[in-house]
Parts: C-alpha cells; sequence; structure tokens
C-alpha cells in the first residue's frame, strides 16, 4: 500500500517564462458547452482576459507497498485546508503489483471523490499529470490539483484504496473566481509570447491572429520549429505547458506528457480542435 506524507502548503512562484502582462494577448473560449457548439458550428471564439498569477501550491510525496486491495486498512492522507482557487500539486510513488501503466493509464485508477457544500458538481479537478516509472517498478507521479467549489475532495488509489490527498475546501479570501475561460499563450521560437487573439471565426492555430502583434501565428513560427503553449483553463488561473512542433500546415506534440486536462474531456476537445491534434484514446 501506498504511504502518504503531510501535505503543507507552499506558495508557487510565478513561472519563469511567463510573458509580461503588456506582451499578452488572450484567447478565449467563454463558457466551455458554448464553445462546443461554436467549434462545431465554425462560429467565431469571444472575450478576452489575462491569465491569473500562478496559485500557492500543496506537495504531498507518497512511497508506496505492494499491498493488494484485501490487505488490512489503507492508510489516509492528512486532512488539509485549501481555499477555492488555489492548487496543490499532489506527488505519489504507486505499486501496480506487475507492469507500471502509463500517466494516462494510472489516471484513470484514481479515484476523484467530491463532497460539494452546496451538493451540486464537483470541488476540485486535476490539470494536468506527469511521472515516469522508478528502478523500483513502481510509478512517481505528480498530480496538478485546482480547487473549485467549497467542500471537500479526496484522491483515492483504486486498487488499495489509499487516501492520496484529502482537502477541506473553503472560500476564497479574495474575490470568487468567475466562469472558467480557456486562454492560450504562444512562445516561439525567438522567445516572444503572445497570446492568440479568439474574437475571429478562425479555428486553425496557424491561422489566428497575434492580438496587438500584427501576426499571425504562422508568421512567428516556421516550419519544422518548436515552440511552447501555455493553456489556461482552471478555477486558479494556473499555467498547463506543452511544447509543439509545426509540420508544415499541422502540429504535433513533441512529448506526450503532460497529461492535459484530464478531468475536462471538453476543453480538451476544443484545444485538439485547434491544433489539429488526434485526440488521445
Amino acid at each position: 500500500m501506498s504511504k502518504l506524507k503531510k501535505a503543507k502548503t507552499a506558495n508557487r512562484p510565478p513561472p519563469k517564462e511567463r510573458p509580461a502582462a503588456k506582451q499578452k494577448t488572450v484567447w478565449v473560449v467563454a463558457g466551455l458547452a458554448a464553445a462546443l457548439v461554436a467549434v462545431a458550428a465554425g462560429a467565431a471564439w469571444r472575450g478576452m482576459r489575462e491569465p491569473a498569477n500562478a496559485p500557492a501550491a500543496v506537495t504531498a510525496t507518497a512511497p508506496s507497498s505492494a499491498a493488494t486491495p484485501s490487505a488490512a486498512t489503507p492508510p489516509t492522507a492528512a486532512l488539509t485546508t485549501n481555499e477555492v482557487a488555489q492548487a496543490v500539486m499532489v506527488t505519489v510513488e504507486l505499486d501496480f503489483g506487475g507492469t507500471t501503466p502509463s500517466i494516462r493509464d494510472a489516471l484513470q485508477q484514481v479515484e476523484r471523490r467530491s463532497q460539494p457544500a452546496d451538493g451540486r458538481g464537483r470541488t476540485f479537478a486535476i490539470l494536468d499529470a506527469y511521472g515516469e516509472a522508478t528502478p523500483e517498478g513502481k510509478l512517481h507521479m505528480s498530480m496538478h490539483v485546482s480547487m473549485e467549489k467549497p467542500g471537500l475532495g479526496e484522491l483515492i488509489f483504486r486498487r488499495t484504496g489509499e487516501v492520496l490527498w484529502k482537502a477541506r475546501i473553503i472560500p476564497s479570501a479574495k474575490n470568487a473566481p468567475g466562469e472558467k475561460n480557456l486562454t492560450v499563450i504562444m512562445k516561439d521560437p525567438e522567445g516572444r509570447s503572445a497570446v492568440l487573439d479568439g474574437s475571429k471565426d478562425i479555428l486553425r492555430v496557424l491561422d489566428i491572429p497575434l492580438r496587438d502583434a500584427g501576426a499571425l501565428v504562422r508568421d512567428r513560427w516556421p516550419d519544422g520549429q518548436e515552440c511552447e503553449f501555455t493553456f489556461i483553463y482552471s478555477a486558479c488561473g494556473c499555467p498547463v505547458k506543452a511544447k509543439v512542433r509545426r509540420l508544415g500546415d499541422s502540429t504535433v506534440r513533441s512529448t506526450e506528457l503532460p497529461v492535459m486536462f484530464p478531468d475536462d474531456p471538453a476543453a480538451m476537445t476544443v484545444i485538439n480542435q485547434l491544433m489539429g491534434w488526434v485526440p488521445d484514446s
């Protein structure tokens, strides 16, 4: 069975490569359900906003044993307290008792359990996840978790019943987060950052204008070159980054990790449509 150290809160510094506000242009899907309809219908993206600051983070590390689900009472993580619009990084080592699965497959073995105070929806979401197998045959995995609404939240390893993370989520001391919007920022090979302008009826990334830059994405992205894309779709305003290579009029991810927005498949539908990526199975 996995063992989990007590989680502790720590402020996460802003990402080093994050561009200054005056350099940013915002591309937004305003209301994800509506955005999917917009994709299907070829409607224009609309709305703009500046990305929020990176939230505070909590890190937990869990070495795991080879216990089976029939073993004695599994360990339980200490209850932590987090505010809405904060984020935590839960890092664990999971023993699957055999072949180590991919991060995507491992996430299927992590149950998300929410008890919202108002009885509706979920209290948190996993934004991204990454990791690798250890020499001991375990899976070292980090999950970036965003707090969405007051209540209780838990992550449970299905194989053993171990509670990997447990938190009481309370209202934010600051203004409550508004509707989540999708923001996409591109950092080109020369290190210039700009945010895609989604106000036009354009659904292919290379043809989208860069707001206040007087250029399209393709103008700053030479064929065969790699760019860093930042996707923001969360209550905490946390960035999810991916390296992407241009191949003619298409794009491909340079690496399969991190697994992006596993709890928001509708968001990934929009991103896949925009980037021209084949959805992950």
